[in-house]
């Protein structure tokens, strides 16, 4: 058996010896993963729980909803609102373990109501390498995370996806609409909703892979290198930049080095 089968079997391994659990699902990569391999092995033991929030695209929801259907998943859908924490709202370099903490306590109340042993979240192997204050949360809440403990990668869960046929085992990496604002900006319902707007409209438009970037009342485009010639040609410049004016941006670029995750880190690790 080659490492990564090593790995996956691990991974079997350690939802297995858990029971019941409850998988924080929120249709990305890696959660998906999760929560295909838990349900193969537990049944209807592992359920799925997806939080409806404003940082939250709702065609991710809807994505959640029609997967779990497809598959057979009991989902249990919670309705939070971040913007009632202060400290997100205030958006320091610690923003996401706030938000995790208080979304991993009313998660796990749920589990608890259901008598569900145990919570796992998504994070796998790469996360480590990063700064992700959120997994402070994870840690002081007892929340699994079975794709670290068992050593997977996020090209790893790839690769597994795809022999499992799951269709995100393409899909671009996402992530929470508050991570693209610069520490320290006052995060609001208003301002998550354009960045919400501005990636669709880029998805519109063929793009994939991508972020839209806010420093104050301007908007950074990430894209991957090779996409950067067509949005900077005139005549989708143009569309993007009437676009994003309209939403309420006074400045649009396009960042020249391309698409890169956690790029609002930068200087942190």
């Amino acid at each position: 058996m080659d490492k990564l089968h090593e790995k996956f079997e691990r991974l079997k391994s350690y939802l297995s010896e858990q029971g019941s659990v409850m998988i924080a699902y929120s249709s990305g990569v890696d959660s998906t993963f999760l929560l295909k391999t838990a349900h193969d092995l537990l049944g209807d033991k592992a359920v799925a729980v997806t939080a409806r929030s404003c940082s939250f695209p709702e065609r991710e929801l809807e994505e959640t909803v029609s997967f779990c259907r497809s598959e057979g998943i009991e989902q249990i859908i919670i309705d939070t609102n971040e913007l009632e924490i202060e400290e997100f709202c205030k958006n320091p370099k610690d923003r996401c373990y706030h938000c995790k903490k208080n979304l991993f306590s009313i998660i796990a109340d749920r589990a608890a109501e259901r008598g569900i042993e145990h919570i796992c979240e998504g994070s796998n192997l790469d996360d480590e390498r990063d700064y992700r204050p959120g997994l402070r949360a994870v840690g002081e809440l007892g929340v699994l995370s079975p794709l670290r403990y068992a050593g997977l990668t996020k090209q790893d869960i790839r690769t597994l996806s795809e022999e499992l046929g799951l269709y995100t085992f393409d899909k671009p990496s996402f992530a929470c609409l508050a991570s693209r604002f610069v520490y320290g900006e006052r995060i609001t319902g208003e301002k998550l909703k354009m960045v919400e707007q501005a990636e669709e409209k880029l998805k519109s438009l063929g793009f994939k892979q991508l972020r839209v970037r806010v420093h104050g009342d301007m908007a950074r485009i990430e894209l991957m290198k090779e996409d950067i010639p067509r949005a900077a040609s005139p005549e989708i410049s143009e569309d993007i930049a009437a676009f994003f004016g309209k939403l309420g941006f006074s400045y649009t670029s396009l960042d020249l080095n391309g698409y890169r995750t956690g790029s609002m880190n930068k200087g942190i690790i």
